[in-house]
């Protein structure tokens, strides 16, 4: 957790510690049997006070932890796929590093979706509500757009085609829960191969 104007490196590091219990704790006990006793008890902390000092309230704790686990899959996906020099190859790689992300990030996968499925914070929306925001496919419909002005992509609707690959990639937190043995190089490929044939020209 990169620390912020004003923050001290050691409040810092005991956030990050907090946000990590947090994330240990949803995906051990479930979002609604996580409380600030629980967190802090796997933290070592004396004390819920130290939570409360660091984090004004629940909603800020949770809102910081969903932020910490997607900025880490943002910076992953990121460093991955902007190091391609072609769409095919941009997706190809957006698609199996997001599997490979999921698959050895399944912890933090299991409390996203449990705060995705169950947080609402006072006064805002639910975490689950970021699934109708169009916004969410922006990267995805800028990357297809470029496929078929370079010419590698045939025609179809970039938010048609968007929506289909993000979903079907959203999906896979949920069959880890229902097939904690899937094969996720099998389903990299898979789903690789399938969209290399929708989308090519």
């Amino acid at each position: 957790m990169p620390v912020k104007q004003g923050e001290s490196v050691t409040s810092s590091a005991r956030r990050a510690q907090i946000v990590a219990a947090t994330i240990e704790t949803i995906a051990e006990l479930g979002y609604h049997h996580t409380s600030f006793a629980r967190i802090a008890e796997r933290a070592g902390l004396s004390s819920t006070r130290l939570i409360s000092y660091h984090f004004d309230g629940k909603d800020e704790l949770i809102g910081q932890t969903i932020a910490t686990i997607y900025g880490d899959l943002s910076r992953f996906m990121h460093e991955r796929v902007s190091a391609r020099t072609t769409a095919s190859a941009a997706l190809e790689t957006y698609i199996r590093s997001l599997v490979e992300y999921l698959g050895g990030h399944r912890t933090e996968m299991r409390a996203a979706t449990e705060i995705f499925l169950n947080f609402r914070p006072e006064g805002g929306t639910a975490a689950r509500d970021a699934a109708t925001d169009l916004s969410s496919l922006s990267h995805l419909e800028r990357l297809l757009a470029w496929g078929q002005e370079s010419g590698e992509f045939g025609p179809f609707s970039t938010r048609v085609m968007a929506m289909t690959i993000q979903r079907s990639l959203d999906g896979l937190p949920f069959l880890l829960e229902a097939d904690p043995g899937a094969d996720l190089a099998e389903y990299a490929d898979e789903l690789a191969a399938l969209f290399t044939r929708a989308t090519r020209a």
